[in-house]
């Protein structure tokens, strides 16, 4: 099994658009969305507590993509 390492945080709308992006690039990605969870469970933390993690051994094509999506 591969390493995880967690490649950044943000909203649940920007680190899924670089999920969709990163699968689209046969980059295979987890996303873990701390806030969702929270809700379940009952008490709050910040908006910006999405996590994206891709495998080690990928993770400088994945920084990559996401340097040339915050250039366009």
């Amino acid at each position: 099994m591969s390493e995880l390492i967690k490649l950044l945080s943000g909203s649940a709308i920007e680190v899924n658009r670089i999920a969709t992006e990163l699968k689209e690039r046969n980059i295979p990605a987890m996303v873990k969305d701390n806030l969702e969870s929270a809700k379940v469970a009952g008490f709050g933390v910040p908006q910006n507590s999405v996590e994206l993690y891709v495998n080690k051994t990928d993770a400088e094509k994945a920084a990559n993509v996401v340097s040339e999506m915050n250039e366009a």
